[in-house]
């Protein structure tokens, strides 16, 4: 049975009530205690990521409240939800990206195999080179399609070329460009495509190998040929790695996700496989958005 859980207690939700829906959602926007229903195949997954009473302040705005979530091992996890929900902040805290912001405050921590991400004494340099992270706009560095890739591994102090050249085939093959840009590894990244700049910047970000792949909406600048090319891409990377990614189109969610976590107003509303997530939701509010009915 799936179930919402409270704690270490256990009940059964009516998704067939609108009106508890229209009070769920009424409490949630009040700022009142919301209890997600987290459906039972994430307790037989092996995770590498644990978010455990996570809350974030922007100044005295709560953006985000006491998120519990574990993002399994070797699989996609998609996070939706309508704009502003805390998807975005969410992802961007996993690497601490939100501490470049002098009004951010949090409460609660992540665990990355196990551990800690937020006690005073982690090293946050050497936190993020546990994790690669792609943005929303391709972002090259003005560099070769070489350098670009190997970056992570130059700054690490690596300077073995026959490491580094492996290390570069390895990744580009990783992100379906080997073959188009291999007799080009010279040539500025800064004249690749929109597509091919966005899989290039996929190849530098698992080039250093990370525990953990966090995208924030990578296909949301790309036409539809170049989204398909990173859609395929996902689904080869999984397996190999743990992919963490925010998108606001529900079909690609759909499509290249094994769990879809829905938030609203900074909460984790309902979290479990993406195809009963989309099918057969246990909460009412959850099946109104993703049929379209709000959001």
């Amino acid at each position: 049975m799936m179930t919402t859980q409270t704690g270490s207690l256990e009940k059964p939700v009516d998704v067939a009530s609108p009106a508890a829906t229209g009070s769920r959602l009424q409490a949630i926007a009040r700022g009142e205690a919301f209890s997600p229903a987290i459906h039972a195949e994430l307790e037989r997954e092996q995770s590498v990521l644990d978010v455990d009473d996570f809350n974030l302040w922007y100044g005295a705005a709560q953006a985000l409240h006491n998120i519990n979530m574990k993002v399994p091992a070797g699989k996609v996890t998609s996070m939706i939800g309508p704009s502003g929900c805390g998807k975005s902040t969410l992802l961007r805290s996993v690497n601490r990206l939100n501490d470049l912001i002098d009004c951010v405050r949090v409460k609660g921590d992540m665990r990355i195999n196990g551990q800690t991400i937020y006690h005073k004494s982690v090293d946050v340099i050497e936190l993020r080179k546990r994790m690669g992270m792609v943005f929303q706009k391709s972002n090259p560095f003005p560099m070769s399609i070489y350098e670009n890739v190997v970056y992570p591994l130059r700054i690490d102090g690596e300077r073995n070329k026959a490491v580094l050249d492996e290390v570069c085939e390895r990744s580009l093959r990783g992100a379906a460009l080997w073959n188009e840009v291999k007799d080009r590894l010279q040539e500025s990244a800064l004249g690749m495509s929109g597509g091919q700049q966005q899989r290039l910047c996929i190849a530098r970000a698992i080039s250093a190998e990370p525990e953990v792949l966090l995208m924030d909406e990578p296909c949301s600048a790309l036409d539809p040929i170049a989204t398909n090319h990173i859609e395929d891409l996902i689904h080869e990377l999984k397996g190999e790695y743990t992919i963490l990614i925010v998108t606001h189109n529900m079909q690609q969610a759909a499509r290249v996700s094994d769990y879809t976590a829905f938030m609203y107003l900074g909460r984790l509303i309902e979290y479990g496989p993406t195809a009963t997530l989309f099918q057969k939701p246990i909460l009412r509010e959850t099946l109104d958005y993703v049929t379209g009915r709000f959001g």
